[in-house]
Parts: structure tokens; sequence; C-alpha cells
């Protein structure tokens, strides 16, 4: 039998030398997935059972190899609710909910909305977006195969409807009739490759992060393809890289199709989403 404390605290020893951002966190969570136990009642555990901990030793080794924490654990907690992922799929960040949040509040502001997830991945955005919003025809699309299976899994016991298919040319059926399109697009630059974190950079999609030299070539498509799908006066907003605060906004204002065009910063006061109204 071992000390969860005393295992804890060399988990957390051994992370912090791999550089993992958070080592006394993922040590915790590591530890509460192999007991299955909440990561609230962690503290309540006084003993680890050899085999649990030989288990803990082996995930703790894969993290510092800088597998995903939520590879390792096999969720993402986004908002209210939690998806699965793994390989083959974007893992959703903290930073996203705001988004997600921002068009919850649109959504709620229309008598039974219709809500467009596109680029949607695990499905996280939109899952959330039917939480919270049980009232919503919530669309989910996703082009890429792999991640289009984790959407089909982590959705199949929601009300969304799932569609495989490209941004660019998707749910024709549904032009003029969609209340808000939200959207975490690819926005990595192909030139900035090297700068990508090597976590993302070996377990995310290449799908999910770049779009073209400057990372925009799918968020022109996105608005494109959003001012056929919106009614007029509906709401899109998208997610950007915090370098692209200015240009990203620029791509809807300069259009002339587009009003309220703004940006929005996340927790940490970096540029991170863009949204606009189709005008009227």
């Amino acid at each position: 039998m071992s000390d969860p404390r005393q295992l804890i605290r060399q988990a957390a020893s051994r992370l912090r030398q791999a550089a993992v951002a958070s080592p006394e966190y993922d040590a915790r969570a590591l530890l509460a997935h192999v007991l299955g136990v909440p990561l609230g009642q962690l503290a309540l555990v006084d003993e680890v059972g050899d085999e649990d901990r030989v288990v803990f030793d082996e995930l703790i080794s894969d993290r510092c190899a800088r597998v995903p924490l939520q590879h390792l654990t096999g969720v993402a907690h986004f908002r209210q609710i939690s998806v699965a992922v793994g390989p083959g799929v974007f893992v959703p960040r903290p930073e996203t909910e705001l988004l997600a949040g921002w068009a919850i509040e649109r959504a709620a502001e229309c008598d039974s909305p219709m809500v467009v997830d596109l680029c949607s991945g695990s499905g996280a955005i939109a899952k959330a977006i039917a939480d919270e919003l049980p009232g919503a025809e919530v669309h989910a699309v996703e082009l890429d195969l792999e991640a289009f299976s984790w959407c089909q899994r982590n959705l199949a016991d929601t009300s969304v409807i799932v569609h495989q298919g490209d941004l660019s040319e998707t749910l024709a059926h549904l032009d003029g009739q969609v209340d808000v399109v939200v959207c975490n697009p690819p926005y990595v630059p192909l030139t900035a490759f090297d700068g990508v974190d090597e976590e993302a950079r070996r377990h995310d999609p290449a799908v999910a992060l770049f779009s073209g030299d400057d990372g925009l070539e799918a968020m022109r498509a996105l608005e494109r393809r959003a001012a056929k799908l919106l009614r007029p006066g509906g709401w899109l907003g998208a997610e950007h890289a915090d370098l692209q605060g200015d240009l990203a906004p620029a791509i809807f204002a300069q259009t002339g199709r587009w009003d309220q065009v703004r940006d929005h910063l996340d927790l940490a006061g970096r540029p991170r989403f863009v949204t606009a109204r189709l005008a009227r």
C-alpha cells in the first residue's frame, strides 16, 4: 500500500521536470482516474493498492512523454458537459468555453433557435449548447472521418443532428434559416508549424490545427458559408489565434455583409474570438 499524498508529490515532481504545465493538477487527476473516484473526493482516499500504483506510474510516464491528459483519462470536461476524446480528435480547450457561452446567449434570445456548429470535432460546443438550451435545434458538422466518429459517439444520446461534411458547402437545405453559426476552425499558419506546442503538434489532428499560410483560409470559407446559412440578423462566432485579433474581424468587416463586428478577449486578456451579425 502507498500513501496517496506521497504518490502525488512524487508524480508532480516528475511532471514538473518534464515541463508539464500543470503538474500537481495532472497528478491528482490521473490518480483519481486510476482509483475511479471524483477528483473532489481524492482527499478522502487513505491508501493506494500496489496494482493501482503501478497503473498510476505508467500513466505518469505517458504524461511525461506529453501524451495529453485527456487522452489518458479518455474524457474532456467542457462547461457543464464532458466528451470522450482520444487519438484522432482535437481536445477542446477551456478558452473555447467562452465562445460556446456567447453562442448560447445569442441563441437564447430567439424563439425555437436553430444553431449550427461547424468544424465540430469532438462535438463539445454542440453538446454544451443542446445541454443548456434544450429547446434549440442544433446541427454539428465535421469533415474529418476520425473526428466525425468521435462526434457521433459524443452526441449519440443528445438531440444534436450530426453531419459529415465540409464547412464551405454543408447544409444547403438550411440556407437562410439559421439563427447562430458557431465555429472553432483550424487557424494556425502553416508557416508557424515549428512554433506549435509539441503536445498539440504530436497529438491533435493536423486538419484541426493548420489553415493555409496565414492561418485564415478556413475563416474566409466560414465567412462565405455563414452568410448563406444565417437569416438576416443572425449571428456568427468563430475562434481564432491570439495574433489574429485584427485580421479575423477584418475578413467580416471588409465584405459589407456584416455589422456589429467585434473581437473578444479570453480570460487571459488575449484576443480569442470574433463575432458578427449578418446585415438585415
